[in-house]
């Protein structure tokens, strides 16, 4: 039987979720999701899941996207309406 075909109802996940053991033994060869894998054999598309950045050297998306949020608070602070783009006194 394919696995398509199995269903499982929320209440057979939450008993099974329930009576898993939290203190369980993890296998020596474990590796963690994604590791082994070469580009093109994700489980999930890259645009759905990308791999977490783990380098700690990419802070440019997140000045990017302060610097966008504090001129938006900035200008509106300052009475002005950027609604439609170009800076207005808002009435």
């Amino acid at each position: 039987m394919p696995l398509e075909d199995v269903e499982i109802s929320d209440e057979e996940l939450t008993a099974l979720a329930l009576a898993a053991d939290p203190n369980a033994p993890i296998d020596e060869g474990v590796e963690p999701f994604g590791a082994g894998l070469s580009p093109g054999t994700d489980l999930l598309p890259e645009w759905y899941m990308p791999v977490p950045n783990s380098n700690g050297h990419s802070h440019f998306r997140s000045i990017a996207v302060a610097a966008i949020v504090a001129s938006l608070i900035v200008v509106n602070g300052a009475g002005l309406c950027v609604t439609y783009g170009l800076p207005e006194i808002a009435w």
